[in-house]
């Protein structure tokens, strides 16, 4: 059964989500895994994009937009059928995505502002009350 991990950050800002987002899809790759990292639109999932590119220098994370003409081992898409991926999936997005049970591991990221926290708060009470196993961290 898919395990889902909650990340609370102590932060208010929505692009503190992004960025602990790609420490954990690099500490992810790092462990072998493959990483599904699922936004919300298109223009997310293109920010995500350049953010892997740069969010640390020293680090190298080779990835994808899903529709390129590239399959990487981490994999970003928005509202799609992330193909083959199943392994990790990073939910960036407000709601819980229907494939979300293909993957052997979820995680949700909170920040404090009420327009993410709020809607994760919905996200927790979907996953509990379908019986998936959940860990809360505090960062």
């Amino acid at each position: 059964m898919t395990e889902v991990d909650f990340y609370i950050l102590d932060a208010e800002a929505p692009a503190e989500r992004k960025h602990f987002a790609c420490r954990l899809a690099d500490k992810a790759f790092q462990q072998g895994h493959n990483v599904y990292i699922h936004t919300g639109d298109e223009a997310s999932a293109r920010e995500m994009d350049e953010l892997l590119w740069s969010f640390r220098p020293q680090s190298f994370l080779p990835h994808s937009v899903l529709g390129g003409e590239h399959d990487e081992h981490v994999a970003i898409g928005w509202q799609m059928d992330p193909a083959h991926h199943n392994d990790v999936m990073i939910n960036l997005s407000l709601s819980v995505p229907e494939f979300v049970g293909r993957f052997r591991r979820v995680t949700e990221v909170v920040v404090t502002t009420p327009d993410i926290r709020d809607p994760l708060r919905k996200s927790w009470k979907y996953y509990q009350d379908r019986g998936y196993p959940l860990n809360k961290h505090d960062i």
